[in-house]
């Protein structure tokens, strides 16, 4: 007697399919993957060579907002395009596009960090500085589109709500939660793993580098 096995289930997180041969849709394949990549890739290097509090903040609130994406998508259970058969997609939901949501999340807390004067350099043309980061968003948003996974309206969605969680999350970090950040940085928890926030300085880089330059001059001098 045969034994019956549940049908298996493959994880989506980097499982993006594309018509063989299609040169813009294996493009469009890896647009698709470059949230995985920021999260991965940026933010966990971000936590293990910085321990900026601004980062940090800046994960969690796409953490968060992922969270709510999934919450309204189950909450509404708008069925994803027909495409999605070939895809074997049709047993998740399409409204909002998560995709889009967290790169428009992205694009505009960056473009917000960026006009503020926070980050590792102080930017004078800041318009180009946050030029990439909106180019992909569209790009990812297109890409939904384009390989059958998302419906325009469920993009544009995704867009929308990652602009108006991106926008609220920076207002709250940067004008109530801030006050917060010496208390952190004093905590046994700030103190353990080094957290600090450098959001007061104007230009990050050069300041850690005049610091570490004069940390060897001084470190020369003791030696000699």
């Amino acid at each position: 007697m045969g034994s019956h096995h549940p049908p298996l289930k493959a994880l989506t997180l980097t499982h993006i399919r594309y018509q063989r041969g299609d040169h813009l849709g294996h493009f469009l394949a890896y647009i698709s993957l470059i949230p995985v990549f920021i999260s991965f890739g940026g933010f966990v290097c971000h936590f293990i060579f910085r321990r900026e509090l601004q980062g940090m903040c800046f994960a969690i609130g796409l953490i968060i907002a992922q969270f709510i994406s999934e919450l309204i998508k189950k909450s509404v259970q708008q069925a994803r395009p027909e495409t999605c058969i070939v895809l074997e997609m049709c047993d998740s939901h399409g409204w909002p596009s998560s995709h889009s949501q967290y790169m428009f999340f992205f694009a505009v807390y960056f473009t917000l960090l960026t006009f503020r004067g926070i980050g590792l350099t102080d930017v004078k043309n800041k318009w180009a500085a946050c030029f990439l980061p909106w180019l992909l968003a569209v790009l990812t948003m297109y890409s939904r589109v384009y390989l059958g996974y998302h419906s325009v309206p469920q993009v544009f969605a995704g867009a929308i709500l990652g602009i108006f969680l991106g926008s609220s999350w920076f207002w709250f970090i940067n004008n109530k939660f801030i006050y917060f950040f010496p208390i952190i940085e004093e905590s046994s928890f700030g103190k353990m793993f080094y957290v600090k926030d450098t959001s007061h300085i104007k230009n990050v880089l050069k300041f850690e580098y005049e610091n570490a330059r004069r940390a060897r001059k001084e470190m020369d001098v003791k030696d000699n």
